[in-house]
């Protein structure tokens, strides 16, 4: 006889109460919050409330769509968050494959620890440190520019440089962090694999691509899977603190643009219905890609 739910939870309550505070967590910060995205619909107010605030439909999507600003702002977030999956997705892949292939355990630790550091560094310490190593005056790569005869630049203030800066520090935050997962994916490959390919002649680089990257083919995917679904959620606190009116044309995303919109004008019907929007493309995005995974493959996420 199946044991009834009642049994399970019993003889499971350990491992659900270490679950518990993981579900408290995204219950009331982020399933609860949905039921506010009913004010994109409504003209706002926040005196009258939800029950007293005038329904005005797609009034405010529409607003957004007419406005000039619309096409600069989702053009610069679909551009940070391309470049960042076409040059942030691979980098800890490259990094999985390098550690794998250390055979000293002492320094492979060492290079582990410092890869994963930055990690743990808060966004406003990255950005403290990025704004001190570019200041055209005393930062330290401007002084290695004079030392070949460049004149510094001032980078934070220039547009066509905030890309660049935003996805290399992204990558060097995230690198090393990210390579976990696929160094866990290469720890379950039968290593008689490897003996089978070095019996057939197969270099490193060969055992790399015909055993090692195969061996990972299901994890990389459905990582890619979720990571194009990010693609439109460039983290605001960031490019917020490295951003100035100077590089708008280059760096001002939608989280910005929300914020700007939705709490320093109280636009909040406004700024609700633009994050609504951007979140409708997102699901849109990951459901296609999975739908082509499942199809041209044989891994998917459902």
């Amino acid at each position: 006889m199946k044991p009834s739910i009642f049994s399970q939870m019993s003889r499971d309550r350990t491992f659900l109460l270490l679950l518990a505070p993981v579900l408290v967590y995204y219950i009331l910060f982020k399933y609860v919050p949905m039921f506010g995205i009913v004010i994109s619909f409504m003209d706002y107010n926040l005196f009258k409330g939800i029950a007293g605030s005038e329904w005005v439909g797609l009034k405010y999507y529409k607003l957004f769509l007419e406005n000039r600003d619309a096409l600069v702002i989702i053009k610069n977030t679909v551009l940070l968050g391309g470049y960042k999956l076409l040059f942030g997705f691979p980098a800890p892949i490259i990094l999985a494959l390098m550690l794998n292939e250390l055979r000293g355990s002492h320094y492979k630790r060492f290079v582990q620890s410092v890869s994963y550091l930055p990690y743990f560094l808060s966004t406003v310490v990255v950005s403290s440190i990025i704004v001190m190593l570019l200041s055209p005056s005393s930062g330290w790569v401007s002084h290695m520019l004079q030392g070949f005869g460049i004149p510094p630049i001032n980078f934070l203030q220039e547009s066509e440089w905030f890309r660049t800066i935003y996805v290399t520090s992204e990558i060097w935050q995230q690198v090393g962090w990210g390579s976990i997962i696929f160094l866990a994916a290469i720890t379950t490959i039968d290593p008689q694999q490897y003996e089978a390919a070095r019996m057939d002649g197969a270099g490193r680089f060969k055992q790399i691509w015909h055993v090692t990257l195969p061996g990972m083919a299901t994890t990389i995917v459905i990582m890619f899977i979720l990571q194009i679904g990010q693609v439109l959620e460039i983290g605001f606190e960031k490019v917020f603190l490295l951003s100035n009116a100077a590089t708008y044309d280059t760096s001002d995303i939608i989280s910005t643009y929300v914020y700007r919109i939705g709490i320093l004008q109280g636009g909040f019907s406004y700024g609700t219905a633009i994050d609504l929007f951007m979140g409708i493309i997102g699901f849109i995005l990951v459901y296609a890609s999975n739908k082509l995974s499942r199809r041209f493959g044989e891994t998917s996420l459902w």
